[in-house]
């Protein structure tokens, strides 16, 4: 009986040979490193395996018919190697990138995902990723529960089922307190967005009647409700990326349609801001004329004061005249310092 589980015991590990082959393949090979026949049969006993150079051959051969890009380099350093992968490596310095500069992903689930990442890649360019990851002091949220906020309201979206929540605002003791006196919030989920480096839920408010958006890093305790969503014709005719480029910092506001005129050092700015779409009219030979709908809010405001006089609200007139009466609150704030 023992010498049947043993030659058992074999028989599976021989088995996952293959798969211990293209595991050595995936995790020790590039362009620039290869591994040789010998080293496989090597890697292969360290499991347990025995295996011929002839069986080896074979199954790299199967491998390439499974799909893997494997080719053999007949120059030193001699041996098979994968030659492409799903992801390339400067696809995947851009979702590090992208993952690590997040303020939405705390710094303790940056480096989870980041590790996941590094697995997508050989061990040596894992290294290369490696050396540009720096997560601690850059400005992350400290709301782990995103994550199971999000996935709650995908469940949502896909169910067509209303959600409801509180949401919370900062206090001056950096603690998230519930507005609305703790007040639930009943809210149909449509869209999730990522908009200045937070996520963002785009749904319609059964209160108010209205489209709004809700910050999902300040949103607690979210219950999915079984009933069907509200808002299904207004959201028919909303445009997420013209939303995305008039409202500004997410904060909400009054649309309106601005005529503004800009110094033509500017135009890249604009086009950046609102798009290659955005109407442009020739003022004259330092000026052009930008015609755009944007959310009227302070972030509007500030958006435009940090271009300096290069900037002016030509009309609505009484728009022009908002934006003249902030910078004059502001300057007051100085002119009354003592």
């Amino acid at each position: 009986m023992e010498i049947n589980i043993k030659i058992m015991g074999k028989s599976k590990q021989q088995k996952l040979k293959i798969l211990y082959i293209m595991k050595m393949l995936m995790e020790n090979t590039d362009e620039e490193h290869s591994i040789s026949t010998a080293d496989i049969i090597a890697g292969l006993s360290s499991y347990g395996i025995n295996a011929e150079r002839k069986s080896v051959y074979d199954d790299i051969e199967m491998l390439k018919l499974f799909g893997l890009d494997i080719l053999v380099r007949r120059s030193e350093p001699k041996g098979y190697y994968i030659a492409s992968r799903d992801f390339e490596l400067p696809e995947l310095k851009l979702l590090v990138d992208a993952v690590q500069s997040s303020k939405f992903i705390t710094e303790k689930k940056s480096r989870e995902l980041i590790k996941k990442i590094e697995g997508l890649a050989g061990r040596y360019e894992a290294k290369e990723l490696q050396n540009q990851v720096v997560v601690s002091n850059r400005i992350k949220t400290m709301n782990e529960s995103i994550y199971y906020n999000v996935d709650k309201i995908h469940s949502a979206i896909s169910s067509n089922s209303k959600i409801r929540c509180k949401y919370c605002e900062w206090t001056i003791n950096k603690k998230l307190e519930p507005k609305k006196n703790g007040s639930f919030y009943i809210l149909s989920p449509w869209i999730l967005t990522w908009d200045d480096e937070n996520y963002y839920l785009i749904a319609f408010d059964d209160e108010s009647g209205q489209i709004r958006h809700y910050r999902v890093d300040k949103m607690l305790g979210i219950e999915i409700i079984h009933e069907p969503r509200e808002g299904r014709e207004q959201f028919k005719k909303f445009d997420i990326a013209m939303f995305s480029k008039r409202t500004f910092g997410m904060f909400g506001g009054e649309e309106k349609e601005l005529h503004i005129e800009f110094d033509n050092s500017l135009i890249g700015v604009v086009m950046d801001r609102f798009g290659k779409e955005v109407i442009i009219q020739k003022q004259d030979e330092q000026r052009f004329i930008a015609t755009v709908k944007v959310n009227i809010s302070a972030q509007f405001y500030g958006w435009l004061a940090g271009l300096g006089g290069g900037v002016r609200i030509l009309s609505p007139a009484e728009e022009s005249e908002k934006y003249a009466g902030y910078i004059e609150n502001i300057l007051s704030v100085y002119k009354n310092i003592t």
